[in-house]
């Protein structure tokens, strides 16, 4: 499952990612922390969890030169910060969260799903009140 976080610097994708990685039971004494240095943080849990930050890299990029071909076609969860930089057609199975800062610590975000399985899982959400 990729999910593609989408939105200003402040906006909560990381806080989104920790939460994430709290119900993937990332046990305790990892500490989720945005990438943004180190490009990719890698979490076990019942799903290995990748933690992808492209915010210092430019738009356009090519997922295969940076080595993210494998861990978006493999097993697991990959939570991908500034997703907006990469090929549409490299992401085209995803759940497409955009994080919309609102007044004070208020966010409204945005779900979108691209292919079958964000398809379901965002339809299961919706099934019992989740979105």
């Amino acid at each position: 499952m990729v999910f593609s976080l989408i939105g200003d610097l402040g906006s909560g994708k990381t806080m989104f990612v920790q939460g994430l990685a709290r119900g993937l039971e990332v046990p305790d004494g990892y500490y989720v922390t945005s990438p943004s240095f180190t490009l990719i943080n890698e979490y076990p849990g019942r799903w290995p969890l990748r933690h992808i930050d492209l915010y210092r890299l430019d738009a356009g990029l090519d997922p295969a030169e940076l080595g993210l071909t494998d861990i978006l076609k493999g097993d697991g969860v990959a939570a991908i910060e500034w997703a907006h930089k990469l090929p549409a057609q490299a992401l085209s199975d995803r759940l497409e969260i955009h994080f919309v800062m609102g007044e004070g610590d208020r966010r409204t975000l945005r779900f979108f799903a691209y292919g079958q399985d964000p398809s379901s899982l965002l339809n299961a959400c919706n099934s019992f009140g989740g979105f």
